[in-house]
Order: C-alpha cells, then sequence, then structure tokens
C-alpha cells in the first residue's frame, strides 16, 4: 500500500464523517423526496416499474446531468489526473476523448433500444427474447463480471483518498462508503438516482470551478497561466516524459498517451455497452428516457461529460506536474510509482494549492462521484438479478410486490459484495490504475455481439457465444504474451504496463466482433423478425396506457380500434427512424471531430504548446465546462418547472387546508 502520510490535512473525525454523515444526508432528502413524488404526482416508487425504470418518462436534461453524473466516478477524476502528471496535458484530452465516444455510440442505441424491446427492464432481455437461456446466462454474466469490477474500482479510489486525506482505515471506508448510498437507492429506486445524480453534478461543477478560478487567478504557488507555463517548462527539463515531443508536458505528441487513449476507448466500449449493472446504467437511462428525447439526451450527456476530465485534469493534474519540486507538495521528490497508481496525483495537487479546505472540497468531491455512480450500479445490478436472473429462471410468475422485495434486498446484498471485492483488491496489492487498464480484457470480447443483438437481424446464437468467449480468450492470451515477450516476467508489475494491456484490450475487442461477425456469416439467422423482443414485459405496457391522462374513451378518439393502433405504432416508428438517422450522423460527426479532427493533426505536427496557445486551451475548457453546467444543471430545473410548480402548489395547498388532488401533475410533467 502507497504511503499516504504526506497528505494527511485532515482528522480521522473528518473522514468518518463524511463518508457516513453526506451518505445519510442523501437518505433523508430521498425520503423527502420519494412521499413528494408519491403524493404530488402519478409515479408511486412502490411499483417495480418505477422502481426500475422510473417509468420511462425522465427528460433529456436529467438524462444528460444522470449520464455525467454516473460517467464521473473515481478514475474520472483520480485517473484523468494520473495520466496528466505522467504524460502531460494531453492525457487528459485524450482521457477524454477516449471515454466520450461510448456515450455518442448509446445515442444510436437508445433510439434502436426503443424500436426493437420499447418496454425491456436491460438489454439483457433482449438476449433471452433473440437467444434463448444459454446465452442470456453467459451475457448476465459478463454484465455481472462488469459491474463488479467497476463497483470495486469505484471504492478503490474513493478509499484511497478518504485514507490519504484523513488516515481513515482504508478497509473501514470500503464497506461505509455503500452504506448510505444503499439506503437512498432502496428508498427511492431509478429515479432517486436520477435526482442525487443532478445535486451530485450540481456540486460537482461548482467544486471544479472553485477549483479552477483558484489555481489559474489566485494560487501564489502557480502564478496564473504564465506561471503554470514556466512551471510546466521546468518540470520538462528536469523530468521529460518518455515518447513525448522534446519530453514536454505541452505537447499532443504522445506515444504513450496515444497508447493510453486507445485503451480507454476498447475499454470504455466493454464499461458501458455491457453494464446494464454500470455505474452508469447506460442501458437503464435508454430505457428510462423518453423515445423521442433520448437522442438529445445522449448527445448532450457525452458533449457536457468531455468537459469534466478534460478540465478537471488541466487544474489538479497540471498543478501535481508544476509543483512536484514544491517544498509544500505532500509527497518530498515527486510521486512513487505505488502513489500514482493509487491515483494520489490530483489529491496531492489539491493539498499543495489549498491546504485542509481543498482537501475537504476535494474529499467531498470524490464522494459525490463514487456514492453517485454506486448508486447507480446498485439499482442497475438489482435490475438484472431480479428480472433476468430471479424472474427469468426461478419465478417467472413473480408478483410486483415480490419482484419489489427481491429489489431491495439485492440492492443490500450487491453493496456488501462491492465492498468485500475492492478490499480484496488492496489485500492483494492490485491498484486502481492496474485494474483500470486490465479490466477491459476481461469484458470488451462481448462488446460486438451485444452490439450486433441489437442491430444485426441476423447474428444468431452460436455467433454471440462464440464471439464472446474467443474475445476474452484472445484478449487474455494477447495480454499475458505480450507482458512476457517485452518484459521478460509475468508479475503483477509488468502485467499492468502499457503494452501488454492495450494488446489485451484490443485483442478482445476485435476478436470478439470478427468472430461473431464471421460465425453469423457463414450461417445466418434469416427468419428472425424482432416480434419475440417487442413482446418483452407486456406488463408495462399495460401501465403505460393506463396511466395516459386522457384515456382513450373519454377522448372520443377510437384509438382502440386495431386501425388507430397500427396508425400511431407507424408514425412512433417512422418518428424513431428519423431519429436514428440524426443519432448516427451526429454520433459519427462528434467522434470524428474528437478523436481525429483536434488530436491527429497536433499529434503528426509534434507540436509543443506556446504560452498563447496554452493560454486559450486552459480558456477553450473552461468555456466548455460552463457550457456542461448549463446542460446538467440549468437545463434539468427548466424542463421540470412544471411539475416543481405543481409540487410545490400542493405543498402549500395542504399547509393551509386546501384540497388537493392525487395525481394531479399530469405525466408529461412529472419529471422532476
Amino acid at each position: 500500500m502507497p504511503s499516504t502520510t504526506g497528505a494527511e490535512v485532515l482528522t480521522q473525525a473528518t473522514g468518518y464523517g463524511v463518508v457516513l454523515g453526506i451518505g445519510f444526508v442523501f437518505a433523508i432528502i430521498m425520503m423527502g423526496l420519494s412521499t413528494l413524488q408519491n403524493r404530488y404526482t402519478t409515479y408511486k416508487i412502490s411499483t417495480s416499474e418505477e422502481f426500475n425504470t422510473a417509468s420511462r418518462s425522465v427528460k433529456p436534461g436529467l438524462i444528460a446531468s444522470g449520464i455525467v453524473s454516473a460517467w464521473t466516478w473515481a478514475a474520472t477524476l483520480l485517473q484523468s489526473s494520473t495520466v496528466t502528471y505522467e504524460y502531460g496535458l494531453c492525457a487528459g484530452y485524450y482521457y477524454a476523448a477516449g471515454a466520450t465516444i461510448q456515450i455518442f455510440v448509446m445515442a444510436i442505441l437508445a433510439v434502436r433500444v426503443k424500436q426493437i424491446a420499447p418496454y425491456c427492464h436491460t438489454f439483457l432481455e433482449i438476449v433471452h427474447a433473440r437467444y434463448g437461456n444459454t446465452a442470456h446466462f453467459m451475457f448476465a454474466t459478463f454484465g455481472l463480471v462488469v459491474n463488479l469490477i467497476v463497483s470495486s474500482m469505484l471504492l478503490l479510489g474513493g478509499s484511497a483518498v478518504v485514507n490519504a486525506f484523513t488516515g481513515m482505515n482504508i478497509y473501514a471506508a470500503n464497506f461505509l462508503i455503500p452504506l448510505g448510498v444503499c439506503i437512498y437507492v432502496i428508498l427511492g429506486g431509478l429515479r432517486a438516482t436520477f435526482l442525487c445524480d443532478y445535486s451530485h453534478t450540481l456540486i460537482l461543477m461548482i467544486l471544479i470551478f472553485y477549483f479552477f478560478f483558484w489555481t489559474y487567478t489566485k494560487a501564489d504557488l502557480i502564478g496564473g497561466f504564465e506561471g503554470m507555463y514556466n512551471l510546466l517548462q521546468q518540470a520538462s527539463i528536469e523530468r521529460p516524459v518518455a515518447g513525448n515531443q522534446d519530453g514536454s508536458y505541452l505537447t499532443l505528441k504522445s506515444n504513450y498517451g496515444l497508447t493510453f487513449m486507445i485503451i480507454q476507448i476498447t475499454g470504455g466500449f466493454g464499461t458501458v455497452m455491457l453494464d446494464q449493472a454500470r455505474d452508469l446504467g447506460y442501458w437503464q437511462r435508454a430505457i428510462a428516457s423518453e423515445a423521442k428525447t433520448a437522442v438529445r439526451a445522449y448527445l448532450m450527456g457525452g458533449i457536457a461529460w468531455f468537459a469534466v476530465p478534460l478540465t478537471f485534469s488541466s487544474i489538479m493534474g497540471l498543478a501535481a506536474v508544476a509543483l512536484a519540486n514544491n517544498p509544500s507538495f505532500p509527497y518530498p521528490g515527486g510521486l512513487t510509482m505505488a502513489e500514482i497508481n493509487a491515483g494520489l496525483a490530483a489529491p496531492a495537487g489539491v493539498v499543495t494549492l489549498l491546504g485542509s479546505g481543498g482537501a475537504a472540497a476535494m474529499l467531498i468531491l470524490l464522494f459525490m462521484a463514487v456514492t453517485s455512480a454506486a448508486s447507480s450500479e446498485m439499482i442497475a445490478t438489482s435490475s438484472i438479478l431480479t428480472f433476468d436472473l430471479y424472474q427469468i429462471h426461478f419465478r417467472p410468475d413473480a408478483s410486483p410486490e415480490s419482484l419489489m422485495r427481491v429489489s431491495h434486498i439485492m440492492v443490500a446484498v450487491w453493496a456488501l459484495v462491492m465492498s468485500c471485492v475492492a478490499s480484496l483488491w488492496i489485500g492483494i496489492g492490485v491498484s486502481l490504475n492496474w485494474l483500470f487498464l486490465f479490466s477491459g480484457t476481461l469484458f470488451t470480447g462481448a462488446v460486438g455481439p451485444v452490439i450486433f443483438s441489437v442491430v444485426w437481424r441476423q447474428q444468431t446464437k452460436e455467433a454471440a457465444i462464440s464471439g464472446a468467449l474467443g474475445g476474452v480468450v484472445v484478449g487474455i492470451i494477447a495480454w499475458l504474451a505480450v507482458a512476457k515477450t517485452y518484459y521478460g516476467e509475468l508479475t503483477i508489475a509488468t502485467t499492468g504496463l502499457m503494452y501488454p494491456n492495450l494488446a489485451g484490450n484490443l485483442g478482445a475487442c476485435c476478436s470478439g466482433a470478427i468472430i461473431s461477425a464471421v460465425v453469423t456469416l457463414i450461417k445466418p439467422d434469416n427468419e428472425f423478425d424482432w416480434s419475440a423482443t417487442k413482446r418483452i414485459n407486456p406488463r408495462a405496457r399495460e401501465m403505460d396506457r393506463k396511466r395516459s391522462p386522457i384515456s382513450d374513451s373519454a377522448s372520443g378518439s377510437g384509438s382502440d380500434s386495431p386501425v388507430e393502433k397500427e396508425k400511431q405504432e407507424a408514425e412512433e416508428y417512422a418518428s424513431l427512424q428519423k431519429s436514428l438517422k440524426v443519432a448516427s450522423w451526429a454520433s459519427l460527426t462528434l467522434t470524428f471531430i474528437v478523436l481525429f479532427l483536434i488530436p491527429i493533426p497536433m499529434f503528426l505536427s509534434h507540436y509543443v504548446f506556446s504560452l498563447n496557445f496554452f493560454r486559450g486551451w486552459i480558456i477553450i475548457c473552461v468555456m466548455w465546462l460552463f457550457v456542461a453546467a448549463g446542460i446538467t444543471s440549468i437545463l434539468p430545473l427548466w424542463e421540470s418547472r412544471a411539475a416543481i410548480k405543481a409540487i410545490f402548489l400542493g405543498m402549500v395547498r395542504d399547509m393551509f387546508g386546501g384540497v388537493v388532488r392525487k395525481g394531479a401533475i399530469p405525466s408529461s410533467s412529472t419529471d422532476a
């Protein structure tokens, strides 16, 4: 375990207070919000549909806020700053670019899910409807493995920072951090995660702005933009970066940085596509969003999230580089490899610049990131364990009440499991950095088959299974072979280096898709027509119909007739088809810009930033963060203004003895 005594600027009591206090505060807030939702809206958290899918009614601003919150886990803040400390300013950009395109792709898949399975709970239900029990069980296992790794990474990063700042026992932190989260998730369900995601994202934005303006306008140790630039130039002379142009921290020409981006892309696809049970539950958010707004939500979420690691790493990652030789730096002489792998670059920068006040702010920031992502993990895992294992394999006739009980139990069980696994990693010496780089090797082989399951009608069960398993085998072989060939031995140190993990991630991701495609082309399924996936969850379809604020009979529209139903379905499908085209073009364009148009010319030109270019780069980063704050903090309030007003008026009527009609808020405005 790395030494953390240099950064201990807070008491253990503060650590326990933050870990326990904030979690229970959110639990109390969730109780209040759930009470308001039950009394003044048509959505009741006592139903399994609302608990696990938020009744499929969440608007794009809140979805985008949830995406930013769910993808901003411990590694977003810690790992982006760590790679910036190692490879320079370029690494923050490469981190953001490598993990944003998956959100853009989810904009496409979100619409596709609405087309082929509008009432599913999890993507695994689609797999089950297409391929049966064997494939379903295998992909459920992949999903749970992804969730297990990511959940434990959340705690690895969070507990390391709590331990570094306060000296709190790291194992105690692993078990106590999920406790409050578990309580508020059980109280509020998926809509609880959206509402707490919003509050977490708001706090995240405020604190990053605070760190930025302090670092670049007030901190005497930095000296503004020019001072930071000069300190980074000096660091390039004293500690040149291998593989960077002139050893500079101020260039996008970084061999290891570009390699890291490729690992980030492949591993990120595994995390997003397979993780129904992800801290970010992207499939869950696709299911919870309105069909007509799914594309907008994911594109806005991707654009907003990009600014978070880009800006944060440009603040605290660069501050750690610039101040590594400063007497105030908590780790004399700079960070050791063990401290880098533990993700302590950002905490070191914060303590150097802001002392105990900055450490407290950073502790809250990390705790918000960890708990927000963990809440999404718990509810999404509960969804898999309840609907994909319990209901399908054990109790197909389970009542809504029993499903609700099982969902609650699974949330609590998963909180315990993720704590145990995180403690296991610490015990055997596996760091956050090692797990982050390696994880994709284990599960990205299933990415291609999962995507094909949603977009390719002809993919067969044999192709899906062989592609996923074959990808894992190829990835592990490539990972171990490169480590042995390049470094002569297989140890935790050698298998955690860049090139073995590049080989493992690429090998798994590419071979999984190739094997699945080849097997399908040899013997395609020409009879499947998506009708089986459209029949998933008839109970939710009926509930959706009943929730309509004006019944068909009252409106006299005659929509009960088969002709009218068919016409309505045709119009909805045409609308979704149009959204699919928009999503495809927008996603491809944005991906081209962030992956090729911006970084590749600067990489190939070997350009080293001038002072003016550096100043412009940082200003653009913070302007982007302002846009992100508008999307995630202001837009959700605007979208939910009618619901907020109605709830407020209902509370006023209750307080002053008026009569409130229960469920007075129409469905279209109950998104708060």
